[in-house]
């Protein structure tokens, strides 16, 4: 990096207020060529407001933006795209119904046929080691799949300056290496690159700079590498996050048996489950492991009700055989869910806070469905009090809210309604430190109290830090369960290439 080089991006003076909020107040901020630049912040920060002012998505209402010493106010990304900026948001933007490929070329405001588009597709993915299938259907991709798809549409316009917002909260350790191996590449080349995130030991080993965004204001500008995560979190939050003090919980009745479920995929890029079987019981946290596209997906619709096709006595809540039974009547018994994917399945994103309560809870939902909206709204503003959701109110849309300021809103609705059993898929996905140590908390507080956890995340650390037995996810089937006390880094990576032959000691006797 040449630090007398003219910046490839300086922002000065940058403000932006909505109506709630003011998102940006007064924001400088310098890249340089070549440089891998990290901006950390806690949900609501003003982070994204800020990437999307860079990529002319949002307009400040001051301040100014220099690119390549030019100075620029862009008024729309496709702008941007053709100064040689590219985002890759943390809510994609892609279109469900349409193939990768078909996704990737409308990303391109002009150039290369279809077929151009899709060797091209395939030479990246196989240069960067991004394992994206141009001719499948977003519908059938997994998020930490969709992640992929979206980083290499912007590797397809050649970027001066890539964004990348929360890049690896889906990814697995393997992946997440191989995509530091390609940023660092770009960085060579010359590109620049905003770097989001609140893995702060990501930040530590990939970014250069960093500047540190609390409530709209830039509180520091530091080299990560000579920083320590404690320092990072000052920074940040203003403390460190708290530690996670998991205390001893009474294990009781199993709660949830899988026997043998076999189901064939549904679509012809999905997955088939092959025999799972795993046993929960109460007071208990099951992690499980594994790369994105392995099964998870749909392993979580069998469990939730979405897909309900099981074999009669494959899935047992209690001593009740739910194989066959809706998300409705699994609620009702004392089953909650956590979709990974926040927007459209976790809330509808044009609703209020208090109506995407009545999505899982029925305390305001009265006789003759009468619905009871200002119960709604008692219960919405609980939920932003007690999990700490920063927005403008019960009222607010869920498209409004940050992303990690929403997944506490979700994970909060289903954790208030004290359930029997909890099924969490990727449950700190895109949440600061802070927050991610509170929700982590208030999962182990629910094992404490009794509940029967099931926790799906591609984060090895935070299935370390949660689990009582963790098992791996691999090609549609489940490998045996061992205690996090035998378990290593190493062997769970093993694992997830699906090698699991021999039992561990300690570990359940295979029936898959």
């Amino acid at each position: 990096m040449n630090s007398v080089a003219t910046p490839r991006l300086e922002l000065a003076g940058i403000s932006k207020q909505y109506p709630a909020v003011r998102a940006n107040d007064g924001v400088h901020l310098t890249v340089a060529p070549g440089e891998i630049h990290a901006v950390l912040g806690e949900n609501g920060a003003g982070k994204s407001t800020l990437m999307k002012i860079i990529y002319g998505a949002v307009q400040p209402d001051a301040g100014q933006m220099h690119f390549n010493g030019q100075r620029v106010a862009l008024q729309s990304p496709a702008q941007a795209r053709a100064l040689g900026i590219s985002m890759v948001y943390q809510h994609f933007s892609l279109f469900d119904t349409l193939t990768v490929a078909e996704n990737v070329w409308l990303g391109l405001d002009r150039g290369p046929k279809l077929p151009e588009v899709t060797q091209r597709i395939t030479e990246l993915a196989a240069s960067y080691g991004l394992a994206v299938e141009p001719q499948r259907p977003v519908h059938t991709l997994s998020v930490g799949e969709r992640q992929r798809v979206e980083i290499v549409r912007a590797l397809m316009t050649k970027p001066q300056l890539l964004i990348l917002d929360e890049p690896t909260s889906v990814l697995t350790p393997q992946a997440v290496e191989q995509l530091f191996v390609t940023l660092r590449r770009l960085a060579e080349q010359g590109c620049s690159i905003l770097y989001i995130s609140h893995k702060l030991d990501e930040i530590r080993a990939l970014c250069q700079r960093c500047t540190v965004l609390r409530g709209g204001r830039v509180t520091g500008v530091v080299d990560p590498r000579e920083e320590s995560n404690a320092s990072l979190s000052r920074l940040m939050i203003g403390a460190e996050p708290p530690a996670l003090q998991p205390r001893a919980a009474t294990q009781g009745e199993t709660v949830l048996r899988v026997q043998q479920l076999c189901l064939p995929r549904q679509d012809p890029f999905g997955t088939d489950l092959q025999g799972v079987t795993l046993q929960l019981r109460a007071g208990e946290v099951l992690g499980i492991a594994g790369v994105s596209g392995n099964g998870q997906q749909e392993l979580m619709a069998a469990l939730s009700g979405e897909d309900p096709r099981a074999a009669p006595g494959s899935i047992t809540l209690g001593s009740t055989d739910i194989a066959r039974a809706g998300p409705r009547q699994r609620r009702a018994l004392g089953l909650h869910f956590v979709p990974e994917e926040r927007l459209g399945r976790g809330a509808v994103p044009t609703l209020s806070l208090a109506q995407n309560t009545l999505l899982t809870r029925t305390e305001a939902v009265g006789r003759g469905g009468w619905l009871r909206n200002g119960q709604a709204q008692r219960l919405a503003e609980s939920l932003i009090a007690r999990f700490g959701v920063r927005t403008g109110g019960a009222g607010a849309a869920a498209k409004s809210l940050s992303g990690g300021n929403l997944q506490k809103f979700i994970v909060g609705r289903e954790i208030d309604a004290k359930p029997k059993l909890l099924i969490v898929s990727q449950p700190t996905w895109g949440v600061d430190v802070g927050a991610a140590a509170q929700i982590r908390g208030e999962l182990l507080a629910l094992r404490e109290a009794g509940c029967a956890l099931l926790v799906v995340s591609e984060e090895l650390d935070e299935l370390f830090q949660l689990a009582d037995r963790l098992c791996v996810m691999a090609q549609g089937r489940l490998s045996p369960a061992v205690p996090v006390a035998q378990a290593s880094v190493a062997q769970i990576g093993v694992w997830m290439s699906g090698l699991w032959d021999e039992t561990p000691a300690g570990a359940e006797a295979a029936a898959c």
